[in-house]
């Protein structure tokens, strides 16, 4: 008697959508334009994306979750060009970043869970793994390249390459926030062209030989 084959078992809940993950991310962050950190809720954010409460929990555990991972993907949208030139490379990067923090939403919910972070450290080890962490690929590229293209020295060791590759994020994300949402200057081309110099020259120096840089544009 030949035996029958075992039915699959059958997937538990409803297939997760895009389409309904984007419109709840979506209306996270014009909650926390509208309503601040304090105020912001579930079930407002439910609400407004046209979803049940039971969907964001089936999707993330508390606000803080969803909170983070609704800044995360504005991140996302940073890219890292290939223009070159190690200089025009940051300038480009740099001035695509500061467009990003000009924008409300973005704004707002970074500044929120920045804050709120200081006083949970599940949160600001959720911001450091989902945005800080992920955003360094753009360090990692702009370094190879740069390799590649003979204007920075290779590492001796994985230790030092890790170490550097931090330095230039926090160097780069820290002074970007700063004269953003800090001192609420503006961050133009002549900004970012300074910055990349003085960038650039501490990387020479912290080699023990100058950066070369190449112009923009040549290959």
């Amino acid at each position: 008697m030949l035996s029958r084959p075992h039915p699959k078992p059958a997937r538990s809940g409803r297939p997760r959508s895009a389409e309904a993950d984007e419109a709840i991310l979506e209306a996270t962050r014009a909650s926390l334009v509208d309503l601040g950190w304090s105020k912001l809720t579930m079930g407002d954010v439910a609400t407004r994306a046209g979803v049940a409460k039971t969907t964001l929990y089936r999707r993330w555990a508390g606000k803080n979750e969803l909170v983070v991972d609704a800044v995360a993907v504005l991140f996302d949208e940073l890219e890292m060009p290939d223009l070159g030139s190690l200089a025009a490379d940051v300038e480009a990067v740099v001035l695509q970043f500061a467009a990003l923090l000009d924008r409300p939403e973005t704004r707002t919910a970074l500044m929120a869970v920045v804050a709120e972070s200081t006083r949970d450290e599940a949160l600001r080890a959720r911001i450091r793994d989902s945005i800080v962490n992920r955003q360094k690929r753009l360090v990692l590229q702009g370094r190879r390249r740069a390799q590649e293209r003979g204007e920075l020295p290779v590492e001796p060791d994985e230790a030092t390459a890790d170490l550097t590759a931090d330095l230039i994020f926090d160097v780069i994300a820290g002074a970007v926030v700063h004269r953003t949402l800090v001192s609420a200057e503006p961050v133009d081309a002549d900004w970012a062209r300074r910055f990349t110099l003085l960038l650039l020259a501490g990387l020479g120096a912290a080699a023990g030989q100058p950066v070369r840089q190449k112009p923009a544009g040549s290959v």
